[in-house]
C-alpha cells in the first residue's frame, strides 16, 4: 500500500527524476541569460561612435511676425558632421517654425550658430530642438 504522499506525486506526475530536470532547466536559463545579457553589455560598450555631442540654447532676436533669428551652441570632436533641428514655438507652446541644418565638419570643438527661421505666425521663442550624428 502506497502512503498519501506516494499518490499525490503519481497523480500529479511528481518523481524523484522531476526535480534534477527542474533544477537543470533552471542552471540552463540562468546560464543562456548570463551569455544573452553579456553579450549585449559588449555590443552596446563597444558598438557605435564614442562621438559627444552637446548643444545649449543661448537665445534668439530679431522676432518679427513671421520670424526669428536662433542662436545656439554645438559641441562635438572635431571633423564630425552633425544636423540639428531648430525650432520656433509661439504662446501656447507649439510649433510654428521647424528647420533641420546640416553642420559640415569643423576644426573647432564647439560652434556657435544663428539660424534665421521663417514661422506661421508670431514666435515668442527659438531654440535648438535635438542635435544628431548624420
Amino acid at each position: 500500500m502506497s502512503s498519501p504522499q506516494q499518490r499525490l506525486d503519481e497523480r500529479y506526475g511528481r518523481t524523484a527524476g522531476a526535480e534534477r530536470r527542474t533544477r537543470t532547466a533552471m542552471i540552463v536559463a540562468g546560464v543562456v541569460f548570463a551569455v544573452v545579457f553579456t553579450a549585449w553589455v559588449v555590443w552596446g560598450g563597444l558598438s557605435g561612435t564614442n562621438a559627444e555631442l552637446e548643444t545649449r540654447e543661448l537665445g534668439y532676436a530679431n522676432v518679427t511676425d513671421r520670424s526669428i533669428d536662433v542662436r545656439w551652441e554645438v559641441s562635438v570632436e572635431p571633423g564630425t558632421a552633425v544636423s540639428c533641428a531648430v525650432q520656433a514655438l509661439n504662446e501656447s507652446f507649439g510649433i510654428v517654425g521647424w528647420k533641420v541644418v546640416d553642420l559640415p565638419p569643423s576644426t573647432e570643438r564647439t560652434r556657435v550658430l544663428v539660424e534665421s527661421l521663417r514661422t506661421a505666425e508670431r514666435p515668442v521663442t527659438g531654440l535648438p530642438y535635438r542635435c544628431w550624428l548624420p
